[in-house]
């Protein structure tokens, strides 16, 4: 496939023109070449700043020679199905989370990747920031003596009923769309899975619009709420015997501010580490190209998703 990877995506959905379409171009060797929908209004911002754009039909997309992987930001219900036929068709897939409405469904896509020879992964941008990287580094150092507990949340105000993620038959509901960020990052972070786990749902029309979650980690413990009635606010602290970190940004930098590390120490003092004009999203664009040429190891392979899957249908479940 040579050096650059020609990118096409499945769907002209608002992630992908926001965050992905600007992360492609601004990452080095990557290329967006395609885009599918039938939509001629949703395809004019793609063809405005990607010149010779190729508009097409969904399966014609996966047709192409000349599409080497695609992005899917579908509704989340279509992701598992639409991540089959991509690798079925011998495109590398990157595919927005939720990635499966249950973990058993990624079991078939493990199954498909290993196959096919083709890198499959879960979007989670979080996990290419190096605010992560370097929180397990010094959570691994015991920069806060022993950790006790985690605690986050993510939350904004969604009151839109027909906006996917108030419906049911599109696979809606908070904890698959901003819950999975605090699990994630917790066990990316700590590299620990959640044993024990407590929930406590309210549901409105059939999807979770704010859940309280409780779990148990070997060592440690972790809380989290999440919701889409309340307004925007996202954060992480990491609690230990020595000391405690906040994340001061920890899913959306810039636009929930600045990326920063903060430590508080026993002593009183505090520590900030700062992670200005990162753009996790065409980081995690670059590694993907790496890890599909065998240069490097995908930072959340699918067996990492499966995790965070298995625990988010045990919250479900609980609540």
């Amino acid at each position: 496939m040579g050096e650059m990877m020609r990118w096409g995506i499945l769907g002209a959905a608002k992630i992908a023109r926001t965050a992905l379409l600007p992360a492609i171009q601004a990452a080095e060797g990557a290329e967006l070449v395609a885009l599918a929908t039938g939509d001629a209004g949703k395809a004019a911002p793609f063809a405005a700043v990607a010149p010779g754009l190729r508009v097409m039909g969904y399966e014609a997309l996966l047709a192409d020679p000349g599409v080497d992987a695609v992005y899917i930001p579908l509704p989340n219900h279509m992701h598992v199905e639409w991540t089959l036929r991509a690798l079925a068709a011998g495109k590398h897939v990157l595919c927005e989370k939720p990635l499966a409405m249950q973990a058993d469904e990624i079991d078939q896509l493990i199954a498909a990747r290993d196959a096919s020879e083709r890198l499959a992964a879960e979007a989670f941008m979080v996990c290419h920031h190096p605010q992560w990287a370097r929180l397990r580094v010094l959570l691994a150092e015991g920069a806060i003596g022993e950790l006790g507990h985690v605690e986050g949340m993510f939350t904004y105000r969604n009151t839109d009923m027909g906006n996917i993620r108030n419906r049911p038959e599109t696979g809606g509901g908070g904890l698959r769309d901003i819950g999975v960020y605090p699990l994630v990052t917790a066990r990316f972070a700590t590299g620990a899975e959640p044993g024990a786990i407590r929930a406590d749902i309210r549901r409105e029309n059939g999807v979770d619009v704010f859940a309280r979650v409780w779990a148990d980690f070997p060592g440690f413990t972790f809380s989290m709420h999440c919701g889409m009635r309340l307004q925007r606010r996202q954060d992480m602290v990491f609690h230990g015997s020595e000391g405690w970190i906040r994340m001061a940004a920890p899913f959306n930098p810039p636009q929930m501010g600045e990326a920063q590390i903060v430590v508080h120490r026993a002593d009183g003092s505090v520590l900030v580490e700062r992670f200005p004009e990162v753009d996790q999203y065409r980081l995690m664009i670059e590694n993907f190209g790496r890890a599909a040429r065998g240069e490097a190891a995908f930072a959340c392979p699918l067996e990492f998703s499966r995790g965070n899957q298995a625990a988010i249908d045990a919250m479900l479940a609980a609540g």
